[in-house]
């Protein structure tokens, strides 16, 4: 049996939950693997089935061939809907590759995309590529545009691609609003969730049509595995099915069986994200080489009532800007650090520091500040440590820019 087909009995029994605790603990899991309450690694490219006439039906089978899903991918695609609340959901390789499956599949000439000024970068440039091979016009607003993203709309607008908070900037935008808007103009929303895991944050709910996942973030957890995903409301399921079919694109089984187990610790990591990344976002407030910290849940953020209303806690992810006159003392400063690592991902339990520039990344906004902007992913090991591995790195660039 799949876990497409078991969905209800293996989720949440007859008492589906509305918690996601229990939702993370329960979701896409399985009464049909002999009672392992993780669902196996299935390795599978060929399905055999037992007689000419079910070949002859494989197309209604639950498992008919391993690019279209297995009961691994299967359970985690379970999962991931019965935390969004979207009628499916299907995976990809990369965060990446789901973003651009999505932009594909409503691509088409003389077609206009709206798209935040405060995108994942990867994403604007794709959107330029879009537009030199294949005419797609890109429109970049600003992401704090909220119902004010009417006047942009034009009889050739397919799509509005939301990311709250913003990536580099975080921005909240007002996603009830754009979805009015787009609503009554017949337009598809996306919004990327990764920040939020799917936990602090319910798009559906606010009326966007597709949440895309780098579920090789918070979903997954560990910094081991790579995974996307597209969970999709009714009206667009069947058009991302296809386009996933179309590509060629599947998720490795191991990817996916990792990301799943991560997925079963998700709120309870995110809890302790939440609480760490406050800690230390109010520790780098008070400090005098910090002009300000970008951290949507303190009260200094610019949208930190709109984020209230819309979310429900903060990641360890968010932004400082520091003082810096000589960006060579930027190396001594990130040399030097304990316990805070450089690379360019996020949502795993380890915490990373890396100095950012906006050069070439914006063109419908500014940023509000001249320092040198850094992002900041705040893990699980204690705040304590973090804050004083922070405070050593802070001492050491004033040492190494008071001369500039």
């Amino acid at each position: 049996m799949s876990a497409h087909q078991d969905k209800k009995a293996g989720q949440t029994g007859t008492h589906p939950s509305t918690n996601d605790e229990t939702i993370v603990t329960h979701a896409g899991r399985s009464s049909g693997h002999f009672g392992a309450v993780n669902t196996p690694v299935y390795h599978a490219s060929t399905i055999l089935f037992p007689t000419l006439a079910a070949y002859e039906q494989k197309a209604t089978a639950p498992v008919r061939y391993g690019r279209r899903g297995t009961p691994t991918t299967m359970a985690l695609e379970d999962a991931i809907s019965t935390l969004e609340g979207a009628a499916g959901t299907v995976l990809t390789p990369s965060g990446m590759s789901a973003v651009t499956t999505t932009l594909i599949a409503h691509a088409g000439p003389g077609v206009e995309f709206l798209i935040s000024d405060a995108v994942y970068p990867p994403v604007r440039a794709f959107c330029r590529r879009l537009n030199e091979q294949f005419g797609v016009e890109t429109v970049f607003y600003d992401p704090c545009i909220g119902p004010d993203i009417a006047a942009l709309v034009t009889d050739r607008t397919r799509l509005i691609w939301m990311e709250s908070p913003g990536s580099h900037t975080f921005e909240i935008q007002d996603i009830a609003a754009i979805t009015q808007v787009a609503r009554a103009h017949g337009v598809t929303t996306v919004i990327d969730n990764s920040w939020s895991g799917g936990h602090f944050l319910k798009p559906f709910r606010l009326g966007v049509d597709i949440v895309v996942h780098a579920a090789t973030k918070y979903i997954g957890g560990h910094a081991d595995a790579m995974l996307g995903a597209i969970a999709c409301n009714d009206a667009n399921l069947g058009k991302m099915r296809k386009a996933i079919s179309d590509f060629g694109l599947c998720a490795g089984p191991d990817d996916a069986y990792l990301v799943l187990r991560g997925f079963r610790t998700l709120v309870t990591r995110l809890k302790q994200h939440n609480e760490n990344g406050l800690e230390v976002a109010r520790w780098l407030e008070a400090h005098p080489l910090v002009e300000r910290v970008i951290h949507p849940a303190l009260a200094s953020h610019p949208q930190h009532a709109l984020w209230r209303e819309q979310f429900t806690g903060a990641s360890g992810l968010f932004g400082f800007v520091i003082r810096c006159r000589d960006k060579a003392a930027l190396g001594p400063m990130m040399d030097g650090l304990s316990y805070f690592g450089m690379g360019s991902s996020w949502g795993g339990f380890e915490s990373l520091l890396i100095p950012v520039s906006l050069d070439g990344k914006r063109e419908a906004t500014r940023p509000a500040w001249q320092g040198q902007l850094m992002r900041i992913h705040v893990g699980l090991e204690h705040p304590e440590d973090l804050i004083g591995d922070l405070d050593r790195a802070l001492e050491r660039l004033s040492m190494a820019d008071s001369g500039a």
